[in-house]
């Protein structure tokens, strides 16, 4: 990206290298320029290499993601897990049946609240957690940055992310 004072061809822009630019001109509406479309390939290119690494244990992504927070948790009401992935309910229970499918999870009527469905890992899902260890570590050296990076990187994340649900957008 060439946020910095250098324009696409290298040379300098009328930022004067203090940042973007700011001023309504087209320099904002080049692709190199959008953070978006940044963070969209880099998204692309971390699933191709999360594909690679989760084929061994026959998880998608989001399947994964689903156990991560199961390993984690043990149980929890699907309400939960939902907001814990921010995933609708349209996109999580797809990815719960197909799990209980494999047989990684069980979902139940919590005995509390009939209203209230309480997914858990099988003994088959929890098993699963030893072999998932090695994925973030091939993550992190396919992504080759060092863990100082990769932490100061998922805090500002996080950031953008709280603040542009804050935006109201």
């Amino acid at each position: 990206m060439t946020w910095h004072g250098e324009n696409r061809h290298g040379g300098s822009d009328a930022s004067g290298g203090n940042g973007p630019l700011l001023d309504g001109t087209d320099d904002l509406l080049l692709l190199d320029q959008q953070i978006c479309f940044a963070l969209n390939a880099a998204s692309r290119a971390f699933g191709s290499v999360y594909r690679t690494a989760l084929k061994d244990l026959g998880l998608t992504y989001p399947q994964y993601l689903v156990m991560l927070v199961l390993w984690e948790d043990g149980e929890l009401p699907v309400k939960q897990l939902g907001e814990r992935l921010r995933l609708d309910s349209g996109t999580l229970s797809p990815l719960l049946k197909r799990l209980e499918a494999a047989g990684l999870i069980v979902r139940e009527r919590s005995p509390q609240d009939e209203r209230s469905v309480l997914v858990t890992p099988t003994e088959a899902g929890r098993a699963l957690r030893a072999p998932a260890r090695a994925v973030p570590r091939h993550i992190l050296t396919a992504a080759g940055l060092p863990i100082e990076d990769v932490r100061a990187l998922r805090e500002l994340l996080d950031r953008v992310t709280a603040n542009l649900d804050a935006s109201g957008a």
